[in-house]
């Protein structure tokens, strides 16, 4: 039984699909990354979250249509609807279009979700490729009554709908919704948020579009762009339609854009878009949060850069239950790095033509399956290597099954073939040990080194392991 963690009723609940279909459909949405920078690996912990919990779901059988979209335009500098389009700032910065920063930080986003073993998902909406879907969406509300208009946006307006707040426990009266503390002028509640923002009159926007709104007292067609809200609530409804089963993204969407997803949303149709929301936690750095406004951003070019695998920081990610924070340092990588080699090492030396470990993967099954528990599904797979009573080719079978979880690139990783030169040397340098003559064992083992082998004793022997 699949039991996840619903941030909506702040309880664990048993996963059932809203549709209960033969083929176990699955809809699934999580937002995705504003592509106007390098994604940076507070924003990874997130996107490998979302994988497992797609690997996890996958795993239990289902099949899921899993929805990921990029955020490429109407995302603001400010949380309060006002401030330059990060899209915009990103493009004068560079002296390129927005355009041309879309493609070139999407580009970039999919190569290190590749590197770090995230499957694609099934589809990849561009906000700007759905504009009119967004439209279509704020004109209903506007039917419905839940908008109005100042000189410079078509604002929703939270008054107007019953318990707005409730993923965050947001008291709509006595609360500010988070960061949003200035009001803009014409605005009528702290907590109302931009549907669609009017074009500014002394300023040249590259991504703007001609909609049926115009400010008061201006005649004629005023160009404008969306808010950041309504994008997800529009491109969640097209793939998945009104109510589907995840919305999945990180904490700090919880009091903001989750919230007023939920809202246009609800006020639309009737009905809570999602029926489970889950959140990641942050990754720490110094104790303090990693991000862009932070300053404090490491991507996964500078692991890299550094000499580490990239799924090294994967493992770290596992090594931590999604709704804890994980503190990011540099010696923590490390011994992620150490524990996954060693993993490599012995996995690779595994014969084939095992069978799973039925034992193993029922525990493996219960514990992913209570709310994601991959430090305990991690230390499981440690237990399964140290157990003698498994052999090894069903330890190698039993690996390769828990890695359609874990994602750690197993089905890659081949027997290491030991040349014939390497054995004979080994052999040549335990009799030396067994002799006492310490010196010229030393001399071998640099040999073997010297080869690209490294010898590692341990109670049962020498261990050959390559590189390194």
């Amino acid at each position: 039984m699949l039991k996840l963690y619903n941030t909506l009723t702040r309880k664990k609940e048993e996963f059932q699909p809203i549709r209960q279909t033969a083929d176990k459909k699955v809809g699934f949405y999580c937002c995705g990354p504003t592509v106007y920078w390098y994604a940076h690996l507070g924003n990874f912990r997130t996107y490998i979250f979302a994988d497992i919990l797609r690997r996890i779901l996958e795993y239990n059988g289902y099949k899921v249509n899993y929805i990921m979209n990029y955020t490429d335009v109407g995302h603001l500098t400010s949380n309060q609807d006002s401030g330059d389009d990060k899209m915009e700032k990103s493009a004068k910065r560079e002296g390129k279009t927005a355009w041309e920063i879309a493609d070139f930080y999407i580009k970039a986003f999919k190569k290190n979700a590749e590197a770090l073993n995230i499957l694609k998902p099934t589809q990849t909406p561009r906000a700007t490729d759905h504009i009119d879907d967004q439209i279509e969406l704020i004109k209903i509300l506007e039917e419905k009554g839940f908008t109005y208009k100042t000189k410079d946006a078509i604002y929703f307006d939270t008054s107007k709908l019953k318990n707005y707040g409730k993923l965050a426990m947001l008291d709509a009266q006595g609360l500010k919704a988070g960061a949003r503390v200035e009001m803009a002028e014409g605005k009528k509640n702290p907590t109302d948020f931009a549907l669609w923002k009017f074009s500014p009159k002394d300023k040249k926007r590259q991504m703007e579009w001609n909609s049926p709104w115009t400010p008061p007292g201006v005649r004629g067609k005023v160009k404008g762009f969306p808010g950041w809200h309504i994008e997800c609530s529009a491109m969640s409804r097209k793939y998945l339609g009104e109510q589907f089963d995840i919305h999945g993204g990180a904490i700090d969407l919880i009091p903001i854009h989750h919230t007023n997803e939920i809202a246009q949303s609800e006020a639309a149709y009737g009905k809570i878009p999602a029926r489970f929301w889950m959140h990641g936690e942050f990754l720490l750095i110094d104790e303090g949060k990693m991000g862009k406004s932070e300053g404090n951003i490491f991507t996964l070019e500078t692991l890299i850069d550094k000499g580490f695998n990239p799924l090294a920081y994967r493992y770290l990610v596992l090594t931590a239950h999604y709704r804890s924070k994980l503190n990011f340092t540099w010696q923590s990588l490390e011994a992620a790095q150490s524990a996954l080699n060693n993993l490599y090492q012995a996995f690779s030396k595994y014969p084939e033509d095992g069978k799973i470990s039925r034992e193993y993967k029922k525990e493996f099954e219960e514990t992913i399956s209570d709310d994601l528990d991959m430090p305990k599904a991690m230390a499981l797979v440690w237990k399964l290597i140290k157990d003698e009573k498994v052999s090894d080719r069903d330890k190698k079978q039993t690996l390769l099954d828990f890695d359609k979880v874990l994602g750690l690139g197993l089905d890659k990783i081949k027997k290491i073939e030991i040349p014939d030169e390497i054995k004979r040397l080994v052999k040549q340098r335990e009799k030396l040990r067994q002799e006492k003559k310490w010196k010229e064992a030393d001399e071998v083992r640099k040999k073997i080194d010297e080869l690209g082998y490294q010898i590692e004793d341990t109670k049962e022997g020498p261990e050959i392991k390559k590189g390194g």
